[in-house]
C-alpha cells in the first residue's frame, strides 16, 4: 500500500511539474519575467536568479526575438511581393488605359485617304465634297444648256447663211449666165457686123 501511495504521489508531482512546464511555455515574455521575479530569492536589495532559469529565460527571449524576426521577414517578403504585384497591376492598368484611349480614338476616327480623321471632321469633309459636286453639276448643266442654246443659234445662223449662200449662188449664176449671153450676143454682133 505504501507503494501505491508513492505511485500516486509521484504521478501527482509529475503532472504538476508538466503543467508548470507547459504553463511556462505558454506564458508571455512579460509573464516569464514576473515568474522569475516571484521565484527568485532576495539578497539585500538584489534578486538572486538561478542560472538555469536565467538561461531558460534568455533562450525563451531569443526564441521570441527570432520568431518575431522571422515573422517580420515573412511580412517584409509579403510586402515586397505585394509591391511587385501592385507595380505589375499598375503597369497592366497603364497598358489597358493606353489601349482604351487608342480604341476610343479609333472608334471616334475614320481613315480617309490614309489620313486619320475625326468622325465630325470626316462628316464635314464628305458633305463639303458632296455639296461641291452638286454645285459643279449645276454649273455644268447650266454651261451645257448655255452651250446648247448657243449651238442651236449657231446652227440656225448657219442654215440661214447656207440659204443665203444658195440664193446668192443662184443669183450669181443667173447673172453670170446673163452676162455670158450678153457677151455672146456682143460677140455675135461683132462677127455679124
Amino acid at each position: 500500500m505504501k507503494s501505491l501511495y508513492l505511485l500516486i504521489l509521484l504521478l501527482l508531482i509529475s503532472s504538476v511539474s508538466i503543467s508548470q512546464e507547459t504553463k511556462k511555455d505558454t506564458l508571455s515574455i512579460e509573464g516569464k519575467f514576473d515568474l522569475i521575479y516571484k521565484t527568485s530569492s532576495s539578497y539585500k536589495e538584489f534578486k538572486v536568479i538561478r542560472k538555469s532559469r536565467f538561461q531558460n529565460l534568455k533562450n525563451d527571449v531569443l526564441d521570441s526575438i527570432r520568431k518575431i524576426d522571422h515573422e517580420l521577414q515573412l511580412n517584409n517578403n509579403k510586402n515586397t511581393v505585394l509591391k511587385d504585384s501592385l507595380k505589375n497591376v499598375n503597369e497592366v492598368l497603364g497598358i489597358l488605359d493606353l489601349d482604351m484611349k487608342l480604341l476610343i480614338t479609333k472608334k471616334n476616327s475614320i481613315s480617309f485617304l490614309g489620313i486619320q480623321l475625326n468622325k465630325s471632321t470626316y462628316t464635314i469633309t464628305v458633305w463639303s465634297i458632296i455639296l461641291l459636286l452638286i454645285i459643279a453639276l449645276f454649273y455644268f448643266i447650266y454651261q451645257y444648256k448655255n452651250s446648247f442654246s448657243i449651238l442651236s443659234e449657231a446652227k440656225s445662223n448657219l442654215s440661214e447663211t447656207e440659204e443665203e449662200l444658195t440664193i446668192y449662188k443662184k443669183k450669181s449664176l443667173e447673172r453670170e449666165q446673163k452676162l455670158r449671153r450678153q457677151l455672146q450676143d456682143e460677140v455675135n454682133k461683132q462677127r455679124g457686123v
